[in-house]
C-alpha cells in the first residue's frame, strides 16, 4: 500500500511552463514581491539632512547675515547651505542605493520546473502555474497547490502564529486552493508565500505571487534587509556628540566673553558660530555610513554579500576560517569515477560498464535510490552516470511509480525509496554511508572489516565513496523504517569533486594573513587528508573525526580543536561545539555552512557564511555572510577587502580628528588673542566643502595596502577610532595649526594687511588640507606613492581647491565676501610652502613603527595554537 500523505510520483519529470509561456505571465502578473515598506524615499531622506546641527547652523549664521544687512555674505551661505543639503542627499542616495542592490541580490532563489529541466530562478521571477519544487530548508516562494509531497512538513507561524510545524498531503484530483478559508493548517494541499519547509519536500503549482499572495494580502515583506546601527556607528555617535558638547560650551562661552569684552554681540555670536561649526566632526557618521553601505556594495561585486553593517566590522578580524569541504573547496560537481563490485574496480565510462554486469546492475541500484528532478549533487551525478553509461536510460522507468522514500538521518546515514515494478512486485533501492548500508544488509564482522579497508583505499585517492544496497521485498506493507527490509550489497560508488583552482593561492594567502583554515567534511578521515594535503592545508595528517569529538571532555575538546585543521565525519550538529570550542578560546570564527542543521552553528559563528546557491534559506537567514559563488577564494577575498574597508575607515577618521584642529584654532585663538578673526562662518564652510569629498570620495576609493595580508589580524578589541587615533589625528593637527597661525601671527607682527594676512593663512590651511588627506591615505611614505594610480582622486580635489580658493581670490566680488586681498605671488608661494611643510613632518611621523600601528599595522605573531603549523 502507499504510504499515507505521499502521492503517485513517476520518474518522469513534468515540463512545468517554456520560457515564453513564463516571460508572458510575468509581463501580465508583474514580479512575485512586495512593495519594500522599509526602503527610505528622497523625502525621508531629506527631511533627515535638514535637521543635521552643521546645516542648521549654517541656516542660523546666513539668516544672522541677512539681518543685519550683508546681504551678500547671507546669500553666500544659503548658497553653501543649498550645495550642503545636495552633497548629503547624494551622499545618502549613493548609501540608500547600495543597500538597493544588496536587497536585490539577498532576495531569495527558487526551484521550478522550465522547459521540463530544473531551474534556479529570483523568486521575483516565478509566476502563476509555475511548478515550484520545494525542498527542506526552503522559504517558500508563492502561494502554491501541492501536487506531490514526501513527508513534507512547513513551518507557517508567519501566518498563523503557531510554532509547530504541519504535514502537508497533495491535493486530490480536481482540488482546488481554498481562497476564501483561512491560511494554513494541518493536512492541507497549499503552501503560502513566506512559510518555510522544515522537512521533507515537494512540487506545488504555483496559485497567486507578489500581492495576490496571502503573506502580500497583510502587507509583509520578507526580503527586506534590516539596516541596524553597527557597534562602530554607535561610538562614532559617541565621539560626535562628546565634540557636541564641547562646541556648544567653547561657543557660549565665546559669544557671551566676546559680547561683554568688546560690546559686539552680533560678531560674537558669528564666530561662535563658526568655533562651533569647526568643533562639529560631522563627517564622522557620514564617512561610517557611506563606508559601509558602499563597502557593502563592494563586497558584493566579488560575490560576498553581507546581509548586515555589523559583519564589515568583524571580517577583516577574522583569526580562523572553519569550511566545508565540498563546494567550498571544491567545485561541488560530483562525478561518478569508478565502482566498485566484489573488491573488483570499474571505471565509470560506457565500455567498462557494459562489459561488466554487475556494475551495470550497481549504477541502476543507485539510480533508483536517487531523487530525480534532485538538486542534490550526488543524486544529479548518479544520474549523469546511468546515462553516460547506458546503465538507465531517460525514459526506461517512466511508468514506475515512487511508493515510499525514507529520508536520511544522523542515526542511519542511508537513503531509500520504494518503487512499484510493471508487474507488482516493489523494488527496494538504498545509498549512503558504508557503515550504515553495512547495518542494513547485516554484514559481519569480517565482510565489514573488508568492506571498510576498500572504502579506506579509495579515500586515499581522494573519492567520496557511497555504498548502494538493493532489495525486493515480498507482500504489500511497507515497514516504518529501512531496517525493516532484508537488503543484498550491491558495492560501492566512488565520487570526485576537484579542487577548486582558486584554493591553494587563496590557502598560502589566508596563512601568511595569520589566518587558521580548518576543514570540515563528513567524508572519511582519509578522503579529508588527500584534499587537505592537496588543497595546501597546515598539519593534513592530523584528524579530528566527529566521533573522536563527541567523546572529548570541555578542555580537551579546547586543546583539540586548536591543534587540528582537518575534521572528518562531521554531523552539522557538531559544528556548534567546534564553533563553541574556539570561541572560548578567543578566535574570532567565519563558518560556512548550507544545511537547516548548520544555522546554530552558523548563528554562533562570529561570522557565518551561507552558501547562495545550494544553501537553504533557513542557514542564510542565521548567517552574516551569503556567499554568492561558493569559493573558498571569495572568503579569503572578502576577509582581504574587510581588511581594506577598515584600514581606509580608520584612516579618514584619523584625517578628519586632525583637520578639525587647525580649523577650530584659527577661529578661536586670534580672537582670544585680540588680533583680526581669520575664519568666519563662510570661510569654514568653504572648508567642509574641500573636506566632505575627501571623506567620502578619495578615502572609500584609496586602494589597499600591499601588505594587507602579510601581518595577522588585527584584536577585535581593537576600536576604529580610539585614544591613540585621536592623539595622533589631534597631533597632525597641532602641527599644522602652529604652522598657519604662527604664519599669520609673523604677517600681523610685520605690518601686513589683515587680509593679506587671513589670505595667506587660508592658502596655508587649504595646502595643509589637502596634503594632510594625501599622507593619511597610505602607511606608506606618501612621497613614494604620491603619483601611484590608486591615489589620483586626493590630486583631483587638491586641484579642485586650489581651483577654488583661486577664484575667491582673484574674482574681486568672491574676494569682498570672503575678505581676501591678492598677495603677491613670492607670497602665495610661502603660504603654500608653509602648509606642505607642516605635512611632510607629519608623513616622516609613519617612520615610526608606533605610527604604523596607530594607523593599522598590526605587528604581533600569530599564536600557534590557532594556527597549527
Amino acid at each position: 500500500m502507499e504510504h499515507p500523505g505521499t502521492s503517485n510520483t513517476s520518474a518522469t519529470r513534468p515540463a512545468g511552463l517554456t520560457a515564453a509561456e513564463a516571460a508572458e505571465r510575468l509581463a501580465r502578473f508583474g514580479p512575485n514581491e512586495i512593495a519594500d515598506p522599509g526602503k527610505r524615499t528622497i523625502v525621508s531622506t531629506l527631511r533627515e539632512v535638514l535637521t543635521e546641527p552643521m546645516l542648521l547652523l549654517l541656516v542660523v549664521a546666513a539668516l544672522i547675515y541677512l539681518v543685519i544687512g550683508d546681504v551678500a555674505e547671507g546669500l553666500l551661505l544659503s548658497v553653501f547651505a543649498l550645495l550642503s543639503i545636495v552633497l548629503l542627499v547624494y551622499q545618502e542616495r549613493r548609501s540608500e542605493n547600495a543597500l538597493a542592490a544588496l536587497r536585490a541580490m539577498a532576495a531569495p532563489q527558487a526551484h521550478v520546473i522550465r522547459d521540463g529541466a530544473p531551474a534556479t530562478i529570483p523568486a521575483r521571477e516565478v509566476v502563476p502555474g509555475d511548478l515550484l519544487a520545494i525542498d527542506e530548508g526552503e522559504r517558500i516562494a508563492a502561494d502554491a497547490l501541492l501536487l506531490t509531497t514526501e513527508a513534507l512538513q512547513v513551518d507557517e507561524s508567519l501566518l498563523t502564529g503557531e510554532s509547530v510545524p504541519v504535514r502537508k498531503r497533495p491535493a486530490a484530483p480536481g482540488e482546488t486552493a481554498d481562497t476564501d478559508a483561512r491560511p494554513g493548517g494541518e493536512d492541507e494541499p497549499s503552501v503560502y508565500s513566506g512559510t518555510l519547509a522544515v522537512a521533507g519536500h515537494g512540487l506545488a503549482r504555483v496559485t497567486a505571487t507578489g500581492a495576490a499572495t496571502r503573506t502580500g494580502a497583510i502587507g509583509l515583506s520578507l526580503s527586506t534587509i534590516e539596516v541596524g546601527r553597527t557597534t562602530l556607528q554607535q561610538s562614532t555617535a559617541k565621539i560626535v556628540r562628546l565634540f557636541g558638547l564641547i562646541a556648544l560650551v567653547v561657543c557660549s562661552a565665546l559669544v557671551i566673553w566676546y559680547g561683554l569684552a568688546f560690546g559686539d554681540w552680533i560678531e560674537g555670536v558669528l564666530s561662535g558660530i563658526a568655533i562651533a561649526m569647526s568643533l562639529l566632526p560631522e563627517e564622522f557618521p557620514v564617512a561610517m555610513a557611506v563606508f559601509l553601505a558602499i563597502g557593502a556594495w563592494r563586497l558584493s561585486q566579488i560575490k560576498v554579500l553581507a546581509r548586515r553593517p555589523a559583519i564589515i566590522e568583524t571580517l577583516g578580524a577574522t583569526t580562523v576560517l572553519c569550511v566545508d569541504k565540498t563546494g567550498t573547496l571544491t567545485r561541488n560537481r560530483m562525478r561518478v569515477a569508478r565502482v566498485s563490485v566484489d573488491r573488483h574496480w570499474v571505471e565509470a565510462e560506457r565500455d567498462a560498464v557494459a562489459a561488466d554486469a554487475r556494475a551495470g546492475d550497481l549504477l541502476r541500484t543507485a539510480w533508483f535510490a536517487s531523487r530525480h528532478g534532485s538538486f542534490d549533487p550526488m543524486d544529479l551525478a548518479v544520474e549523469a552516470a546511468c546515462e553516460r553509461t547506458g546503465a538507465v536510460t531517460t525514459d526506461q522507468h517512466a511508468d514506475w511509480p515512487l511508493l515510499r522514500e525514507y529520508p536520511l538521518n544522523p542515526d542511519l546515514l542511508a537513503f531509500t525509496q520504494v518503487w512499484r515494478e510493471p508487474d507488482g512486485d516493489r523494488r527496494v533501492a538504498t545509498k549512503g554511508a558504508p557503515e550504515a548500508i553495512a547495518r542494513l544488509c547485516g554484514l559481519d564482522e569480517e565482510e565489514r572489516t573488508a568492506l571498510m579497508a576498500e572504502v579506506e583505499a579509495m579515500a586515499t585517492q581522494g573519492l567520496r565513496v557511497l555504498a548502494v544496497a538493493g532489495a525486493h521485498p515480498p507482500g504489500d506493507s511497507l515497514p516504518d523504517d529501512p531496517t525493516g527490509f532484508r537488503f543484498e550489497f550491491k558495492g560501492l560508488l566512488g565520487f570526485e569533486d576537484p579542487l577548486r583552482e582558486t584554493v591553494p593561492q587563496a590557502m598560502r594567502e589566508a596563512m601568511a594573513g595569520g589566518i587558521a583554515v580548518k576543514m570540515i567534511t563528513g567524508d572519511y578521515a582519509a578522503t579529508a587528508t588527500a584534499m587537505a594535503r592537496h588543497a595546501g592545508i597546515a598539519n593534513p595528517d592530523h584528524v579530528l573525526t566527529g566521533a573522536q569529538l563527541e567523546r572529548l571532555g570541555d578542555d580537551e575538546t579546547g586543546r583539540a580543536v586548536a591543534e587540528t585543521n582537518v575534521f572528518a565525519r562531521m554531523m552539522p550538529a557538531q559544528k556548534l561545539r567546534l564553533v563553541g570550542a574556539l570561541r572560548d578560546d578567543g578566535e574570532i570564527v567565519a563558518m560556512t555552512g548550507d544545511g537547516v542543521n548548520d544555522a546554530p552553528a552558523l548563528k554562533a559563528a562570529n561570522i557565518g557564511i551561507a552558501m547562495g546557491q545550494h544553501g537553504t534559506d533557513v542557514a542564510r537567514a542565521a548567517a552574516g555572510i551569503v556567499l554568492l559563488n561558493e569559493d573558498f577564494g571569495t572568503i579569503v577575498s572578502g576577509v582581504r577587502m574587510g581588511r581594506r574597508i577598515f584600514e581606509n575607515l580608520r584612516k579618514v577618521m584619523i584625517y578628519i580628528a586632525a583637520i578639525h584642529v587647525p580649523i577650530a584654532g584659527l577661529a578661536l585663538f586670534p580672537l582670544l588673542m585680540g588680533l583680526p578673526p581669520v575664519l568666519m562662518p563662510m570661510h569654514v564652510v568653504l572648508i567642509e566643502m574641500i573636506i566632505d569629498p575627501m571623506c567620502t570620495i578619495a578615502f572609500e576609493s584609496t586602494p589597499e595596502e600591499s601588505d594587507i595580508m602579510e601581518h595577522p589580524p588585527r584584536p577585535i578589541d581593537d576600536p576604529l577610532i580610539g585614544g591613540r587615533q585621536l592623539l595622533l589625528g589631534l597631533a597632525q593637527g597641532a602641527l599644522l595649526l602652529v604652522a598657519c597661525l604662527g604664519g599669520y601671527m609673523a604677517l600681523i607682527a610685520s605690518g601686513k594687511n589683515a587680509d593679506v594676512a587671513r589670505t595667506m593663512a587660508f592658502i596655508a590651511l587649504t595646502a595643509g588640507n589637502t596634503g594632510l588627506a594625501r599622507v593619511n591615505a597610505s602607511r606608506a611614505l606618501t612621497i613614494g606613492t604620491l603619483f601611484a594610480r590608486g591615489y589620483r582622486m586626493f590630486g583631483a580635489i587638491a586641484l579642485l581647491a586650489a581651483t577654488v580658493v583661486t577664484a575667491c581670490i582673484v574674482v574681486p566680488a568672491l574676494r569682498d565676501l570672503f575678505a581676501f586681498a591678492v598677495p603677491a605671488p613670492q607670497e602665495i608661494a610661502l603660504a603654500v610652502g608653509v602648509g606642505i611643510a607642516a605635512v611632510v613632518i607629519v608623513d616622516f611621523f609613519k617612520l615610526l613603527p608606533g605610527v604604523r600601528r596607530i594607523m593599522g599595522r598590526v605587528e604581533r605573531a600569530p599564536t600557534v595554537r590557532a594556527r597549527a603549523v
